[in-house]
């Protein structure tokens, strides 16, 4: 059995800044040390910081001291009321992050309506949205780009934005971009810019390739991870049997023995759980979950 690891695998730069200067944090603060949400999507990551002596709150206003801005950032608002509440800030917000909130405040306030690409619900983007004003649709799929086009003429605004999520599905943002312009672009103002991190997507070409090379794929990462979520769908999308584990706890025999594997991981995954997998790989002869 070959096992095959990718070399995108694991933390971003983005995710290591963060978790890196929490544990700093933690470990010069004589106070708590409080952060607003979980600070990356993996279990494992978050309960080595809570052993550390981090406390994750879902209100700014449980806190006491000093507060942690997670990697992927919070609401404007919430930022200035915390502020205003004179809280000892630590923001370790993403730069990629940053750069798409400034390009959403950037071109709201020259009145370009925004095309948000991305999941509703995720912190990401719920941070995103609070530097658009009133003037946004989020659409996380191309069943919504009908209804999004549609709020977008029912507005006053003539001039569109197209922006997306940082672990978006580069495949998507493309074909959704391209389904916006025939639709609306010859008459109407639309400028897109891809804000998918460059690290998002060269791990999810890597596993577009990798699966193509073996006959299982196994991906690592948060159940609640967006980014390790693409990378299953992009590796099931190959057409080889896929995976997905947040442990190797979750693998089990079968009787099916497999001559290549392939290991990919999110963004958020460390690297003491990538070699864990690998580790509890070697040990079986025969696997599957």
């Amino acid at each position: 059995m070959e096992i095959i690891v990718g070399k995108t695998a694991g933390f971003c730069q983005g995710v290591k800044r963060a978790v890196e200067g929490a544990k700093q944090e933690l470990a010069k603060s004589q106070e708590k040390v409080h952060c607003l949400g979980e600070i990356v999507h993996n279990k494992q990551v978050i309960q080595q910081l809570e052993e550390k002596g981090l406390t994750i709150i879902n209100k700014w206003q449980e806190a006491k001291g000093k507060i942690i801005i997670r990697a992927h950032g919070i609401a404007k608002t919430i930022e200035q009321e915390m502020k205003q509440a004179n809280l000892e800030i630590k923001d370790f917000t993403c730069p990629r992050v940053i750069a798409v909130h400034k390009t959403a405040e950037k071109y709201s306030q020259q009145n370009y309506y925004v095309f948000l690409l991305g999941a509703k619900n995720h912190p990401e983007n719920q941070g995103t949205i609070s530097y658009c004003g009133n003037s946004y649709s989020i659409i996380e799929d191309e069943t919504q780009v009908e209804k999004a086009i549609n709020e977008f003429q029912n507005s006053r605004y003539h001039k569109l934005l197209i922006i997306s999520q940082t672990t978006y599905h580069l495949t998507k943002f493309e074909k959704i971009k391209e389904m916006i312009i025939q639709k609306i672009g010859n008459y109407t103002e639309v400028v897109a810019q891809n804000t998918i991190c460059q690290a998002t997507e060269l791990r999810q070409k890597e596993t577009a390739k990798l699966a193509k090379q073996v006959d299982r794929m196994i991906i690592i990462g948060g159940k609640n991870s967006s980014n390790t979520k693409k990378l299953y769908e992009i590796a099931k999308g190959q057409n080889v049997e896929t995976i997905w584990i947040e442990s190797p706890e979750e693998l089990e025999e079968d009787g099916i023995a497999y001559e290549k594997i392939g290991i990919m991981a999110g963004a958020s995954t460390p690297y003491e759980s990538i070699q864990s997998v690998v580790k509890s790989l070697k040990e079986k002869e025969l696997i599957q979950v």
